[in-house]
């Protein structure tokens, strides 16, 4: 199993270092550009143990040369090491690159899991007494604006249905970034290979995110915001796990899909999915700062287990983290909480598209996010066709001032600031932006 390796080298050496190393993926399918050697104290550490590598660059810059939001988040000062064959390496290898004087950090990179609820197809409508719209005053918000076509949301998931009824002519700029080649694949199932721009959904996760924001109302209920455009980013694979399926992914190929949305345009994010905190540094975090720093607003789901475990990048400063209330408007027991929860949403029984052009019910706190990613982008739209720009800062403000308290306390460790209410969020925003 060939291994890849990511290190983030120190700030002032990176600045002696010239820029002309290839891009990771440009490589995995043609080697010729690919460089064998880096410095000296790096190579010889790999000629120790006669491993000959690759070295590349973890991220590409947005334009010709890195800009200054770039350099900020230190996305220059990352680099992935691709091991050209499998080698047998010594247990303490990873120890010995993080003892490499300009390396400052150092990891070996793995697949990890996140769950996905299997929900059963349905062909009927929502059985739900109170419907999720309802609950979060969608109308309202829709009599003011169905979103901004000019608006993209992506959708970092396990792909999306490209042909299906509910979402034609919502998708743009769709993009695939799974690939496991050089790992272990012995439980992965359909496509876990190659980077395209085909992220056909194998197993309805990301469908039934993406309709929950954006359906077009044929067969179920409308989107959230139905006239902005959907970005599906597949960043999923799915892995057989007994006889429950999982999304499973490579961390830093993730990364990469987060900067790719922000670089093609994306002005909100949903990722619903998480990732236990497994040591080293903060998953997603350099790359979630970078996003932030451009006004992208990342909303993730706090996680299915209902205890204080920290999902990320719920977990993350700046991330809108989403729990999960029933059709009451009460906190469902399977709602994580580990993370800061701002605010919590329909997440019970939830009515969308699914793969294969079906519909399914699912529950969770995948379900909850799109309905506040969806919220944010009806915001968003408001102000872009205001000729305003609405800030993450300005965003943050009107959910915690606007939804509903589950209780008499101004944040509950469980529900946030409470249910979002759209009524009193545009109220508010149509007051700060005038």
């Amino acid at each position: 199993m060939k291994t890849h390796y990511l290190i983030k080298l120190n700030k002032s050496f990176c600045n002696t270092l010239t820029d002309n190393y290839p891009y990771w993926k440009e490589i995995i399918m043609d080697k010729s550009s690919a460089t064998e050697s880096f410095y000296p104290d790096f190579d010889n550490l790999f000629k120790k143990y006669n491993l000959k590598f690759w070295v590349t660059k973890e991220y590409k810059p947005a334009n010709v040369k890195w800009d200054n939001h770039e350099i900020t988040a230190g996305l220059n000062l990352f680099f992935r090491i691709i091991l050209q064959k499998e080698y047998d390496l010594p247990s303490n290898f990873v120890n010995q690159l993080r003892s490499v004087p300009y390396i400052e950090q150092a990891e070996e990179m793995e697949v990890v899991r996140t769950d996905i609820p299997t929900p059963p197809v349905s062909i009927q409508q929502s059985l739900t007494p109170q419907k999720a719209g309802e609950l979060i005053y969608l109308n309202y918000a829709k009599a003011v604006t169905k979103g901004n076509p000019e608006l993209k949301i992506a959708v970092l998931d396990t792909g999306i249905n490209l042909n299906h009824r509910e979402l034609q002519g919502k998708i743009v700029d769709p993009a695939d970034f799974v690939n496991i080649q050089g790992l272990d694949t012995a439980l992965f199932i359909g496509d876990f290979l190659d980077y395209d721009n085909v992220p056909e959904d194998e197993v309805g996760h990301g469908t039934h995110v993406s309709g929950v924001i954006a359906a077009r109302g044929v067969e179920m209920d409308e989107g959230v915001s139905p006239d902005c455009k959907i970005m599906p980013v597949r960043v999923l694979a799915t892995m057989k796990n007994g006889e429950r399926l999982v999304g499973a992914g490579i961390i830093d190929n993730i990364n990469t899909g987060i900067k790719w949305a922000v670089d093609h345009g994306a002005n909100v994010i949903n990722m619903s999915l998480g990732i236990r905190h497994t040591g080293g540094g903060l998953p997603h975090e350099h790359i979630i700062k970078y996003a932030l720093n451009k006004n992208v607003t990342i909303v993730a789901a706090s996680g299915n287990d209902g205890t204080n475990e920290k999902y990320y990048p719920g977990a993350l400063p700046g991330v809108i983290a989403v729990g999960a209330v029933d059709n009451l408007g009460n906190v469902t027991s399977f709602s994580s909480y580990g993370a800061e929860i701002t605010v919590v949403a329909p997440g019970l029984n939830i009515y969308s598209s699914y793969t294969q052009n079906t519909y399914a019910f699912a529950s969770g706190t995948s379900q909850a996010s799109p309905f506040v990613c969806g919220s944010v982008a009806l915001m968003k739209s408001y102000a872009m066709q205001r000729g305003k720009t609405l800030t993450n800062d300005s965003i943050r403000y009107i959910l915690e001032n606007t939804s509903d308290r589950i209780d008499n306390r101004f944040r509950n460790q469980k529900a946030g600031f409470g249910v979002i209410n759209l009524a009193d969020a545009f109220k508010l925003l149509n007051y700060i932006i005038n």
